[in-house]
């Protein structure tokens, strides 16, 4: 469908000092129209992947897309250990397969607003239509020092549940064993750390914090999901000053 979305809310960010120090604080808040969710599971294991890795690459978030780059771990074995691969990660394409019905795991996977996306090679941003706007909760993120606060608004319904995501980009790796053998892959939008949040009853909102890890983090995304981790229901994503 025609991407003709409104772009999210801009962002706003501000510096508070403390002393001689500034601790970083910015925010960011939902628009009426939320974004496409695109999940790739990857692998630098996988020989078919890197064609994938660089179609998620095109994905912007200004386009009204949130790009996710799920790297798995279970190729590890053929020679070389992706750097990037998780239990974690790994843990909810395994939950995915299980809501969708599928037999196996397989990589390139793309998983579009939930649901499996055979079809996403050539595609383009605008071809990715965005998450119903009328199940979708008004989300704030606000980050203060190296605390990153999402706030979920009341919407009717029973449970809802969600997950951190904080992605990194520009990433490169010099494969030098396995099906990828003498390959320099670049990765963006790549999961370091997924941090699923418990349930909450939807119809009184909810909250979630989260304790960025040491180091430069570029950006910090949050996902308002169904009670079971499956199905997207809002997502924001906040990038704040470096």
């Amino acid at each position: 469908m025609p991407n003709t979305l409104p772009r999210l809310v801009a962002l706003t960010s501000v510096f508070l000092a403390a002393g001689s120090l500034a601790a970083p604080t910015c925010e960011v808040r939902s628009g009426p129209h939320p974004p496409a969710v695109v999940e790739l599971y990857t692998s630098e294991g996988c020989s078919s992947c890197p064609p994938a890795d660089r179609w998620l690459s095109t994905l912007k978030t200004a386009d009204n897309v949130l790009a996710l780059s799920f790297h798995v771990n279970y190729w590890n074995h053929l020679g070389w250990r992706d750097p990037f691969a998780t239990t974690e990660t790994t843990a909810r394409q395994y939950r995915l397969k299980e809501a969708l019905g599928g037999k196996h795991v397989y990589t390139p996977q793309v998983v579009l607003n939930g649901r499996d996306h055979r079809n996403w090679s050539g595609q383009r941003a605008s071809n990715l239509g965005g998450l119903p706007p009328a199940s979708a909760p008004a989300l704030h993120l606000r980050r203060d020092g190296q605390v990153v606060t999402a706030t979920i608004a009341a919407v009717p319904g029973t449970d809802a549940a969600g997950y951190w995501a904080v992605l990194q980009d520009g990433l490169v790796s010099k494969v030098t064993r396995g099906e990828n053998a003498g390959e320099d892959l670049r990765h963006d939008h790549v999961v370091s750390l997924y941090q699923p949040v418990a349930p909450w009853a939807a119809s009184q909102g909810g909250s979630a914090r989260l304790i960025l890890p040491a180091g430069s983090v570029q950006r910090v995304a949050f996902v308002v999901t169904n009670a079971a981790l499956t199905q997207p229901l809002q997502a924001l994503v906040l990038q704040c000053p470096a």
